[in-house]
């Protein structure tokens, strides 16, 4: 049986928070991943004319979870969230784990558990429409910060990604995308791709639009987090190229802190 592609929305939420609406036009099964606030989902609800039947919880923290109760008390929508957050997410109808599938109308996606950013992380791909929603563990040219693990769990975390084809859309939590994109080219200046998707991303800022979703296939080619196993992102943090890659990744994203 051929899947019909879904219909995505995205939008800003809060200051930077990207919010996202995925619907199976199937069945007419549509879900927000995560609900930052209320307001905006609402709104692009009723804009697209569709109706909420889930909601799909990437991680605990509060931009992602602060707009759940109200937006469920509106439509109903079931909850789904990691099982390891407990009960610091309100509303949860369904405690999802590694491996899990779940199910929006006809679109199915299987639970990965991505610690690092938080220990309670999950993603959600969708195999069949090669769509994968990555909350705060892999960012458009950038990576979550790490927040309740060593940095060698995140980066086992990212190297998940590494599975996946080129052309799978990877939908972050936020839009960093230009401070993301000046601390890639000082990492590596010499990437001409990375210099490219630079101009891209002041381009869109200055359209008002953002680069989410990004491809697979671009992050692997500009995003130093991914690239952590290339000698140029080696030397740019006075490392021997052949250092292992989980070391690199460590002290890329300990530069990008100080950022």
């Amino acid at each position: 049986m051929t899947v019909a592609r879904p219909e995505i929305r995205t939008f800003l939420c809060r200051s930077d928070n990207i919010g996202v609406l995925l619907r199976d036009p199937a069945t007419g099964a549509c879900a927000a991943i995560d609900v930052p606030e209320a307001g905006p989902v609402l709104a692009a609800l009723d804009e697209a004319g569709w109706t909420l039947t889930d909601i799909l919880v990437t991680h605990r923290h509060a931009d992602h979870i602060d707009g759940i109760a109200e937006v469920k008390r509106r439509t109903g929508a079931r909850v789904t969230a990691p099982a390891k957050a407990g009960a610091t997410i309100p509303e949860v109808d369904v405690a999802v784990s590694e491996g899990d599938v779940v199910r929006v109308g006809g679109l199915s996606a299987e639970v990965w558990e991505t610690p690092g950013h938080c220990t309670d992380h999950v993603t959600y791909w969708f195999a069949a429409p090669r769509l994968v929603f990555a909350g705060d563990t892999l960012f458009t040219l950038g990576c979550g910060r790490v927040m309740e693990a060593e940095p060698e769990v995140l980066w086992r975390s990212l190297t998940r990604f590494g599975q996946l084809p080129d052309d799978t859309l990877v939908y972050s939590g936020h839009d960093y995308v230009l401070s993301n994109a000046r601390f890639a080219l000082a990492a590596e200046p010499d990437n001409a791709r990375l210099a490219a998707r630079m101009a891209e991303a002041e381009r869109a800022k200055t359209e008002g639009r953002f680069l989410v979703p990004t491809t697979l296939g671009d992050e692997r080619a500009t995003n130093p987090f991914l690239r952590a196993g290339e000698p140029a992102l080696a030397r740019s943090v006075d490392l021997p190229p052949g250092t292992d890659a989980g070391r690199v990744f460590t002290a890329l994203r300990a530069w990008k802190n100080k950022f």
